[in-house]
């Protein structure tokens, strides 16, 4: 195991350089014997290297492809939204009846189904279920001490 020091203790090597350094293990070179000449120990040589590129490329291969196999993660946008008591409900009850279902949803999945769906309709439909919604204020609604207050004056 290849170690790092810092001076004062060894640690173990991060595995990117072990990996390294495992792959730059070099071969010993031979030397022309008295009955070799100078050419014959090249082409020896160079057999061994071609004899171990194709070992090297199949391992980057094999790394590109396990790259390429992953998905990217797709970027997550965090947002807050404001809707009245009874829409929150429907999200309660939908959630109820995909349990019932077997599936097992969260409020955002319920969300994003709904896009999928209004995305599908066509554009005359969306409309008017676009009429059909009832808008509300936007923003953070009133804490409940100040609205208890002012209704009780």
């Amino acid at each position: 195991m290849a170690t790092v020091s810092n001076g004062r203790t060894r640690a173990p090597a991060p595995a990117a350089a072990q990996k390294k350094a495992a792959t730059a293990v070099k071969q010993p070179v031979k030397r022309a014997s008295k009955t070799q000449t100078a050419g014959k120990a090249a082409k020896a040589e160079a057999v061994k290297t071609v004899a171990a590129a194709p070992k090297a490329a199949k391992a980057e291969k094999a790394e590109k492809v396990e790259k390429a196999q992953k998905p990217a993660k797709a970027k997550v946008v965090r947002d807050s939204f404001t809707m009245p008591e009874w829409d929150y409900a429907k999200l309660a009850e939908l959630k109820r009846r995909c349990l019932n279902g077997g599936a097992h949803v969260k409020k955002s999945e319920l969300l994003r189904a709904g896009l999928k769906m209004l995305e599908s309709l066509p554009e005359r439909q969306l409309l008017a279920v676009v009429a059909q919604v009832e808008t509300v204020k936007t923003g953070r609604p009133a804490k409940r001490k100040a609205r208890d207050a002012a209704s009780v004056q």
